[in-house]
């Protein structure tokens, strides 16, 4: 392009094009422009020739479309509403964002992202104001996994619940966890690693001892009692955690070791395992030779701690992916055909060095613990 040619340009860019500028540009009615910029040409019959020239006058000229006027026109805004209590700023649960931006860009969406620190008017006032920006729908997002009330606000259009149920009835379909099979996926780990007996839980115990709110705790409990069920075995005890942090960890191992040394713990979630880790080794037993360890979340630390800790990761990137393809699927459902549904994601097993092949014939637990 000649210097007078880039000055032109320049002198284009400096101020507002509009789709009129493009179509005079290209030689071409601005209906016609208008079909190409949308997608529609082929469906119009415009030919590839005039085609290429609009899409070669958008790119010379800057255009950039009216993303108000055309919302007014298609009822839609290809922004999408995310709000969340406090997963937006933990990096534990940074990848749910992640994955979120990734499938909503992949649909040529925006994200907006607002989070409420668990206050419930924040959570009104954000709700309300997405809805005044039109987005075309909002996901309602928890840190852990929970039933929470609907709130009103959230009615008003489309929705989904990502990593929480609804208390209550409802037709806004949840993006879950799968729990309850990660609970069968950390007994059949023990199962097959030979261990039949001195398998102990921490963190949760029978017959619905969880902290209270704890969604996962009920189906993971729930997976592992149908899985060692299944196999004929039986808990051989469990401590129940208020909390699911390292030191209260350690506390229930210590005070499991008192009372008999285990063949094999089963910890509710990995911060609880470190803290058995702990436990253990103040204890003398070592981590697998003398008890397996077996965990769910995959914290980033899990694949740190020596040895390394095998768990159930929980899938946070595919999590955020899937709220917004359900989402974004239901687009065209109106609220009155909304069907409730529960979409659950699968936690991958991450096999690591926690725990060791055992048989029958071996003697699995120390005569003497040191505590």
């Amino acid at each position: 392009m000649s210097r007078d040619g880039h000055e032109k340009s320049r002198r284009t860019r400096s101020k507002r094009v509009t789709l009129a500028d493009v179509a005079r540009r290209a030689g071409v009615s601005q209906t016609a422009a208008s079909f190409v910029l949308s997608g529609r040409g082929e469906e119009m019959r415009i030919s590839s020739e005039v085609e290429a020239r609009v899409l070669a006058s958008a790119r010379e000229t800057g255009y950039r479309p009216n993303i108000v006027s055309r919302s007014l026109r298609t009822g839609t805004s290809q922004t999408i509403g995310f709000v969340s209590d406090t997963v937006a700023t933990t990096p534990f649960a940074g990848h749910v964002i992640w994955g979120a931006l990734d499938a909503a860009r992949e649909r040529d969406h925006l994200l907006f992202i607002g989070e409420t620190e668990g206050d419930p008017e924040l959570e009104r006032q954000l709700i309300e104001t997405m809805h005044d920006r039109r987005v075309d729908g909002i996901v309602l997002a928890s840190m852990y996994t929970r039933k929470v009330a609907v709130p009103k606000a959230l009615l008003d259009g489309r929705a989904v619940l990502l990593n929480a149920l609804p208390r209550g009835r409802s037709s806004i379909p949840s993006v879950l966890p799968d729990e309850t099979e990660a609970g069968r996926t950390a007994a059949r780990v023990l199962l097959d690693a030979g261990h039949a007996d001195g398998i102990y839980l921490i963190g949760a115990g029978p017959p619905n001892r969880v902290p209270k709110d704890s969604l996962a705790a009920v189906q993971r409990l729930q997976g592992i009692n149908e899985a060692l069920q299944l196999a004929g075995v039986s808990i051989a005890g469990a401590v129940p955690c208020p909390d699911w942090q390292p030191e209260l960890g350690y506390k229930a191992t210590r005070q499991l070791l008192e009372k008999a040394p285990p063949s094999a713990l089963i910890c509710f979630n990995d911060r609880l395992a470190f803290g058995a880790y702990q436990a253990l080794a103040d204890a003398g037993l070592e981590v697998p030779t003398n008890v397996s360890v077996v965990s769910f979340d995959d914290d980033v630390l899990a694949s740190w701690v020596r040895p390394q800790l095998t768990t159930v990761a929980l899938p946070h990137y595919e999590l955020g992916r899937a709220a917004i393809q359900v989402l974004l699927d239901g687009i065209q459902q109106q609220p009155s055909e909304r069907q409730p549904r529960t979409h659950l994601i699968p936690m991958p097993l991450r096999v690591r060095d926690s725990v060791t092949h055992v048989t029958r014939s071996r003697s699995r637990r120390p005569t003497k613990v040191a505590l």
